[in-house]
């Protein structure tokens, strides 16, 4: 048994307290690292987004989802690849609940997150790959301050080491989870020796997962999910190498850790992803958002993307038209959305009215028929409440067109855009 006053005096501390009460309610630094990780990845996430013309606030109705289904998601994968300690000889099904104590999975977070990320995304009418590849730096940074919560629990820590950065590793209370186990003298106990902070190394990696990211995401403007397949790289790549410097208890397959298999499998898939996939990275134009006219001879005009209409709030918009960097350039500077392309060949049916009849002049027949890469809810419409093409838009009436787009941007605004998964 090894008390404080004999440790070396080149080691890092690890604290003896992981848990705090506030009155009834207990604070667990564990949560509140998780908590706050999350909230860094939000606030990443929440800009990325807007530069790629998502409506403000749109990344707080993708958290509704995807944090909750992201946790259920890891306490499942947890249960599922450690199950002897809540069904095997001795285990009490109900802890597979006890979230609290502590056993989440990373893999399982990050695909339950995707599940409640994409029911997000359909809903809001966005492409997932946008959404993961705006997500792609927050998520690792998240992790990152994460994993603080490891080192409050005195947990995840790897075998002997004489370096100056050996880590202390207390001997925590199992009758008072949270705290330091202590001797007759009220001294918290050391484990004998120091540790290699394992934690703490998955932590730096991840903060250089996200400057990789950043980096080579701001250079070569990646879409198509293949910024979110370069993080899945990145950090599997770091979480293999530190899994095997892990010591504690873990289910092995041939004498390996499950999670090194895990690593090296979920590398390579995502490795096939970023080498198959290919395409220019996605932007998003709201299709109810209003068109101002450019202004002249000063700046361009900046088209404010959270707002609608006459109202100061921001609304969010009923569906998003995808586009590329150039056509997304264009309306930021002049407010005139690019029209999708139309498709000559599908006929008007009884089912779909033409409105030939009170057509003005000028009017383009194609507007009403859907583009496929506009996106939005199950009932929407250009403007809310009426399809484009039904002929209530006046003509120009100075012998050119009204903008394009202008009436045919709405089209599909029915259904979710097509690259949506």
């Amino acid at each position: 048994m090894t008390h404080v006053s004999m440790t070396p005096l080149a080691a890092l501390p690890s604290p003896t307290t992981a848990v705090w009460q506030l009155g009834p309610v207990p604070l667990r630094a564990y949560a509140l690292c998780i908590v706050a990780g999350i909230v860094v990845a939000c606030l990443v996430t929440e800009h990325r987004l807007r530069q790629r013309g998502v409506a403000p606030g749109a990344v707080l109705d993708i958290a509704v989802w995807a944090v909750p289904t992201g946790i259920i998601g890891a306490r499942i994968y947890h249960v599922i690849t450690s199950p002897e300690k809540y069904f095997g000889t001795g285990g009490d099904p109900w802890k597979a609940f006890a979230i609290w104590e502590g056993g989440l999975g990373i893999w399982g977070a990050v695909a339950g997150g995707a599940v409640g990320a994409w029911i997000a995304a359909r809903q809001l009418g966005i492409p997932l790959s946008v959404v993961g590849d705006a997500l792609a730096p927050g998520l690792p940074l998240a992790q990152a301050v994460g994993r603080l919560g490891n080192w409050f629990n005195n947990e995840l820590y790897g075998g002997r080491t004489s370096l100056p950065w050996g880590l202390e590793i207390h001997r925590m209370d199992p009758d008072n989870p949270g705290h330091a186990l202590r001797d007759d003298a009220n001294q918290p106990i050391l484990e004998p020796g120091l540790y290699h902070p394992t934690f703490a190394y998955e932590a730096l990696w991840n903060l250089g997962v996200a400057g990789l990211v950043f980096a080579l995401d701001r250079r070569f403007k990646l879409g198509r999910g293949r910024a979110f397949a370069l993080y899945v790289m990145g950090y599997t790549a770091g979480r293999f190498w530190i899994e095997l410097m892990r010591s504690d208890e873990a289910n092995r397959i041939l004498g390996v850790r499950l999670n090194v298999w895990t690593a090296g499998l979920v590398f390579v898939g995502a490795l096939i992803y970023f080498l198959r996939v290919r395409g220019p990275r996605d932007y998003l134009i709201p299709i109810d958002a209003p068109t101002p006219a450019p202004v002249t001879g000063g700046d361009v005009s900046q088209v404010d993307l959270s707002r609608a209409g006459k109202g100061s709030a921001p609304v969010a918009p009923v569906g998003y038209q995808v586009v590329d960097e150039e056509q997304f350039t264009t309306y930021q500077e002049t407010g005139v959305r690019p029209a999708g392309p139309a498709d000559d060949d599908v006929p008007v049916t009884d089912d779909q009215p033409s409105g030939h009849e009170d057509q003005p002049a000028g009017h383009d027949d194609r507007s009403s028929e859907p583009d496929d890469r506009l996106s939005g809810g199950a009932d929407a419409t250009v403007g809310g409440d009426r399809p484009a093409g039904t002929g209530d838009e006046p003509d120009a009436g100075d012998g050119t067109d009204a903008p394009a787009g202008a009436d045919r941007a709405g089209g599909a605004g029915g259904r979710p855009a097509d690259r949506d998964s």
